[in-house]
């Protein structure tokens, strides 16, 4: 597979104590933009909805799955209100089951034909690679860049 699970679990682990640091989680982190708490809960939402993509991707000869509406879940979940510490827990530990989940992957089902929503078809690799993607994409925003090696992998993916 395209995604280093080792390297992932590692990033989890250095992003960790900068995410238990963080002292202001409620100010939005800018006009119109979530605060880090709803961000961190958009994560949260982001891992479970993608945990139940890959399993049933991997349990299916295909998947036709749902898109979600992240607005609407970071809102009616009231993350604004919610223990930070909690979800970073709560964030951090799913991730670590799905980089666990990605090394259980068979290599057949790699390219298990996925579609997610009105998206184009893509493959559960390019799902999981891009879920990674995603995943870092907001870390970053949260903890900054500075002494973390990534993945490299662009979020959002390039548009052809």
């Amino acid at each position: 597979m395209g995604i280093d699970t080792l390297h992932f679990t590692e990033t989890l682990a250095q992003v960790e104590p900068r995410l238990r640091a963080i002292a202001d989680w409620t100010t939005p982190m800018g006009r119109d933009k979530w605060s880090r708490i709803e961000l961190l809960g958009h994560l949260l939402d982001s891992a479970a909805n993608n945990h139940q993509r890959f399993v049933r991707a991997l349990a299916q000869i295909s998947l036709e799955w749902p898109g979600y509406d992240q607005e609407s879940h970071v809102k009616v979940q009231r993350y604004q209100h919610a223990d930070p510490q909690l979800l970073v827990d709560l964030v951090l530990n799913f991730n670590r089951q799905l980089a666990w989940l990605f090394k259980q992957f068979p290599e057949e089902k790699l390219g298990t034909v996925c579609r997610i929503g009105n998206d184009t078809e893509t493959t559960l690799e390019t799902l999981v690679l891009d879920y990674v993607a995603h995943a870092e994409h907001h870390l970053k925003q949260l903890v900054g860049v500075e002494g973390i090696e990534w993945s490299g992998r662009r979020w959002p993916p390039a548009v052809l």
